[in-house]
């Protein structure tokens, strides 16, 4: 059954509904961990920024549109999804790259839906990847929400 998207006021980090929760965000191609909505999520967990640098110094599928998921807490997952190229804006405009934004949130209704899990994000790649809401929005709608899968976008007051 298709899902509306769920629009709440926030933090992304912590989730109160019930169930399997996937916490997303978008991450750069260049292992920088640093800045913006990673900051929340290593104050709280350490697990995801470890395994983030870990898979950039293997280097193994370390690109644009995979997605790295780590287990948080025992409901709890983390998505890493490589989504921004660089962070710094180019001659090809802003880091974010839509194509690889769409690789990954497809990756991760696959996972969503394998484990029954419901996803909590922020606006995904509107902060420093410098995208734009209106592009975003119907990607998450096509690869997630159109799948059944519930989804929580939280807007951090």
């Amino acid at each position: 059954m298709i899902q509306n998207i769920v629009f709440l006021k926030g933090d992304a980090t912590c989730p109160s509904q019930q169930g399997v929760k996937i916490i997303a965000h978008i991450c750069n191609d260049i292992g920088g961990w640093g800045k913006g909505f990673v900051l929340a999520l290593s104050k709280k967990w350490k697990q995801p920024e470890a395994e983030y640098r870990k898979w950039f110094k293997e280097g193994e599928n370390f690109k644009l549109g995979e997605v790295q998921f780590v287990q948080a807490q025992e409901d709890i997952f983390i998505a890493n999804m490589i989504g921004q190229h660089d962070i710094k804006r180019g001659a090809n405009g802003p880091p974010i790259r839509y194509e690889a934004v769409n690789e990954c949130l497809n990756k991760l209704g696959l996972k969503a839906l394998e484990i029954n899990a419901s996803v909590h994000i922020p606006r995904i790649g509107c902060g420093l990847a410098g995208g734009k809401w209106e592009n975003i929005e119907p990607l998450i709608i096509s690869n997630l929400t159109e799948r059944g899968i519930p989804v929580y976008v939280y807007d951090f007051e």
